[in-house]
């Protein structure tokens, strides 16, 4: 193989790496398919019920649920040692550090339950949202 031939395979793989590297950082390492599945989110005895797993990421990521009405967010860890065992809601003033394994019910009010929550891990690297509608 010729010197400018092994530098251009040698550049290209470096260019592909380099994307790769790109799509992990603004996924957050996360599974897209997964992190985007639909939410459990039901009304049980007029609380609406939201169901998030932690592990490697919140999954969903994206939740939509119904405006104004009591909400109670269960977060789900099965063996989490990772950063999103360290819960931050910024809007609710909420941060916990979560068992490995169990699952943490956060209640959310009335007033509450308006536009946007933001969720994230305690590095800043897993996040999610909720859209109240």
């Amino acid at each position: 193989m010729q010197k400018d031939s092994k530098t251009a395979l040698g550049f290209v793989g470096v260019l592909v790496g380099l994307i790769l590297i790109s799509i992990a950082i603004r996924t957050g390492g996360q599974n897209t398919s997964s992190a985007n599945a639909p939410a459990s989110v039901n009304i049980e005895n007029g609380v609406q019920i939201i169901d998030l797993s932690a592990k490697g990421g919140f999954t969903p990521s994206y939740i939509e649920a119904k405006a104004g009405i009591p909400t109670e967010l269960r977060v789900a860890t099965n063996g989490t040692y990772d950063c999103s065992s360290s819960l931050l809601i910024p809007s609710l003033g909420y941060r916990k550090n979560l068992k490995p394994t169990g699952t943490e019910t956060i209640s959310i009010t009335e007033a509450q339950a308006q536009g946007t929550l933001n969720g994230t891990c305690g590095m800043g690297m897993y996040k999610f949202k909720i859209a109240f509608k």
